[in-house]
């Protein structure tokens, strides 16, 4: 033996053994390990199947492609940053990429969420689209918008009375839909325990419905902690509660920031930072984004016109 604890010289190494578990006899354990099938797989591209596009090219760079199927990803930010405004976005933009997506809100009925996807995919702002104060040119935006989203638009549903048991029974009635977005955290919540624990629970639940049903889960919630009181207010993780959930079984943690909510310096309007401040799979950092507040729109500043 070597004096570093190897193998005889002139040995041959024992060949490196990977485990393979195959499905059960009942069914139930069928995940397989083999290295060398996955290695192929990777290789080959098949693995790009697993993802889906959030469509904003900066970030999807970020992610490595795009959000991976079975996990859970978390978007929080401040009050009035934006958060269901860029989670709808990345739901029409998935649908729009040719990915089955679902929206389903605890804070607004589906015709309130079909008058923001008109306005933020046709460049109207939300009074003058209910007040019918369209000039030719928006009219004509907002039409071929609206047929765009008849062809493909994610499916936009009130977050049942059941939550989470009602989140999952979406994902049957709809089945093959490939990300769901849940806005709001917050509105899981039902009052039977402290709302932290209750939280904390829904987002264990997530994440398991995320990999049973091999579907991106997205997730908005608001922070339990306000930046207001610090020098800078963008976003941590520990910002965020649930009971530690989200830092400990999120996949991927995104912050959104405007500055122009904490500052009236000039040069600011619109401009938006979404930080990546956990990412299992890959690394974190930030992508700038630009916010249109009259459209409720996001667009990606590295992104062509869209």
């Amino acid at each position: 033996m070597t004096g570093d604890g190897g193998p005889p010289s002139g040995a041959e190494r024992p060949a490196l053994q990977f485990p393979v578990r195959s499905r059960s006899d009942d069914g139930s354990a069928s995940t397989s390990t083999n290295a060398s099938a996955r290695f192929e797989a990777l290789t080959q591209g098949v693995a790009r199947g697993e993802t889906v596009p959030t469509a904003f090219p900066s970030l999807d760079s970020l992610l490595g492609g795009g959000m991976r199927r079975g996990d859970l990803l978390v978007l929080g930010g401040d009050v009035g940053s934006g958060k269901s405004a860029l989670a709808l976005a990345i739901a029409i933009r998935a649908s729009a990429a040719g990915h089955r997506a679902a929206f389903v809100s605890g804070e607004m009925s589906p015709e309130r969420l079909l008058e923001r996807a008109l306005a933020l995919e046709g460049r109207a702002s939300l009074d003058e689209l209910r007040g019918g104060n369209l000039d030719e040119v928006t009219h004509a935006e907002v039409a071929t918008a609206s047929l765009r989203l008849r062809d493909r638009a994610p499916v936009l549903a009130r977050l049942p009375d059941t939550g989470i048991r009602g989140v999952s029974e979406l994902t049957v009635e709809h089945l093959g839909v490939e990300l769901v977005v849940v806005d709001a955290l917050q509105s899981l919540a039902t009052g039977a325990a402290p709302q932290e624990e209750e939280m904390g629970r829904a987002v264990r639940e997530l994440k398991e419905l995320a990999i049973r049903r091999g579907c991106v889960m997205l997730l908005v919630s608001h922070l339990a902690v306000s930046p207001r009181g610090r020098v800078d207010q963008r976003p941590l993780l520990e910002d965020f509660g649930a009971s530690g959930a989200i830092r400990q079984l999120a996949d991927v943690v995104l912050g959104l920031y405007r500055e122009e909510l904490y500052s009236t310096a000039p040069g600011l309007q619109g401009a938006t930072e979404l930080s990546v401040l956990k990412n299992r799979g890959g690394p974190t950092g930030y992508v700038d984004l630009y916010f249109y507040s009259k459209w409720l729109r996001f667009e990606d500043v590295m992104e062509p016109e869209r």
